[in-house]
């Protein structure tokens, strides 16, 4: 019992990061039909952006908040208007191409100018060992857990209780309708890819510590998140935080009571069960939409 309670706090902690990128995916897809297979180099970037603007002597928060700008100009705005926008009228699989592309373009780009190395990363909760009788779990691990469960209820709460919010799922759901209602759509797709962009320098602040800052630390990030995103539900941002605690805690149970060589392939199989058995994901709802 005491390596399971282990087990299934190290899995939620795990299950919140995946979560975070999840909601990347669910976000993009929900608004403008973006499927953003380059959403683990997203949270890469601006890893390696807070070590360069701490490398200048900036304190790690003050670093963070300048990441958050320039991702959200480069990684929000950028992405939109350079690749999402021409792509998207063609359907797709152009998208899909394009940010696949982009994922192993971003890759190489760090190892050639940066360096294939791994980067300590500092962490903002401190390494203190916490025991919860005689099970053990780190502050980092616990802030990450509440950190990124906050940061999914607030963006919910966000879309659900403010006007924008209301005014985004509108886009969402038909843009049609949305822009005879008298919303602006182009400016509320910019605020879902600007949100992304923040939430990716979230997750980076988070994660990089455990992952250490490397260039391809996104790739297994980007995969199992996108794995949570189906498994929760696409179409709904409860999904992921959802779909993101099921792979988390899952893959450690399995590494430890299974074997570790499985570990990565319990998302696999998850995902393959449920897209056989309910295709919209747990949380989420047959729709049809119009993008």
């Amino acid at each position: 019992m005491n390596d399971f309670i282990q087990l299934l706090l190290s899995g939620l902690a795990s299950g919140s990061i995946y979560a975070l990128a999840a909601l990347g995916f669910t976000l993009l897809w929900q608004a403008s039909g973006t499927i953003n297979f380059a959403q683990g180099e997203f949270v890469m970037l601006p890893a390696f952006m807070m070590l360069a603007f701490s490398s200048l002597g900036m304190p790690l928060l003050l670093s963070f908040a300048f990441t958050c700008f320039v991702a959200v100009v480069v990684l929000g705005w950028a992405f939109k208007r350079g690749l999402a926008d021409p792509l998207l009228k063609f359907g797709m699989m152009p998208i899909v191409v394009a940010t696949l592309g982009l994922s192993i373009a971003m890759k190489n780009g760090i190892r050639a100018g940066v360096s294939a190395e791994a980067f300590p990363f500092p962490s903002l909760f401190g390494d203190t060992v916490l025991h919860l009788g005689s099970a053990a779990i780190t502050v980092g691990d616990l802030g990450t857990l509440l950190a990124a469960l906050l940061l999914v209820l607030a963006t919910q709460a966000f879309l659900n209780k403010t006007v924008t919010g209301r005014a985004m799922q509108a886009v969402a759901q038909n843009t049609d309708s949305a822009t005879v209602l008298g919303i602006n759509v182009p400016r509320m797709i910019f605020y879902t890819f600007a949100i992304n962009a923040l939430l990716a320098c979230a997750a980076a602040l988070l994660v990089t510590p455990a992952y250490l800052a490397k260039f391809d630390m996104g790739e297994g990030l980007s995969t199992k998140a996108f794995f949570a995103a189906i498994i929760g539900g696409f179409n709904n941002s409860r999904g992921a935080l959802l779909g993101g605690v099921i792979v988390g805690v899952s893959e450690n149970l399995a590494a430890h009571y299974v074997s570790a060589a499985y570990k990565d392939a319990v998302a696999l199989v998850i995902f393959m069960f449920v897209i056989l058995v309910k295709p919209q994901g747990l949380l989420g709802k047959k729709v049809e939409r119009k993008v």
